[in-house]
């Protein structure tokens, strides 16, 4: 099933003529910001969605997850209309639309990850270049994570910082 998009604007005409908005990213990125009055079903828990028949329009951060997920998407509407908010919240954003920030929410786990990542594989080569070789394995073991990260979908390092005390807070 192929949804239909939306403009920014075309999405504002839908939701103020009833049209639901479900924000399919995670509960981290949507409490750190998020289109007023979406409601945040992730991609993980989409068999929880209810539809009362009105149409539905999904979103993500920047059309990526909707569009490459768009199937389940249409299944989990259970026959309503459904569409697609193109460019996410990044156009919705973009096109003027206000959003909800709150800044004292932790980054989103994705990004923790590249930080950690990017920190730990530079850590690794600059102490290789100018302390001992050895220390390449630190880049080496990171790099061996995220393609096992890549391959299985199971990632060490973001269950590792997802229990973090920064993080207890987005996911309560």
């Amino acid at each position: 099933m192929t949804l239909a998009p939306l403009s920014p604007a075309d999405t504002r005409a839908a939701i103020d003529a009833g049209a639901r908005l479900i924000d399919i990213r995670g509960s981290d990125e949507h409490a750190r910001e998020r289109i007023p009055g979406a409601i945040n079903v992730p991609l993980d828990r989409l068999r929880d969605l209810q539809c009362d028949g009105g149409p539905v329009v999904f979103h993500c951060k920047s059309g990526m997850r909707t569009a490459v997920n768009a199937v389940q998407l249409g299944e989990a509407a259970g026959g309503a209309p459904a569409y697609i908010l193109e460019g996410g919240i990044d156009a919705w954003r973009q096109a003027g639309h206000p959003t909800v920030t709150d800044r004292s929410q932790p980054l989103e786990i994705m990004r923790q990850v590249q930080i950690t990542a990017g920190a730990l594989v530079l850590t690794g080569v600059l102490l290789g270049m100018f302390v001992a070789p050895g220390f390449f394995g630190l880049s080496a073991f990171v790099g061996a994570g995220l393609v096992f990260a890549g391959v299985t979908g199971w990632c060490g390092m973001a269950n590792l910082l997802r229990v973090m005390p920064w993080n207890r807070r987005a996911a309560a």
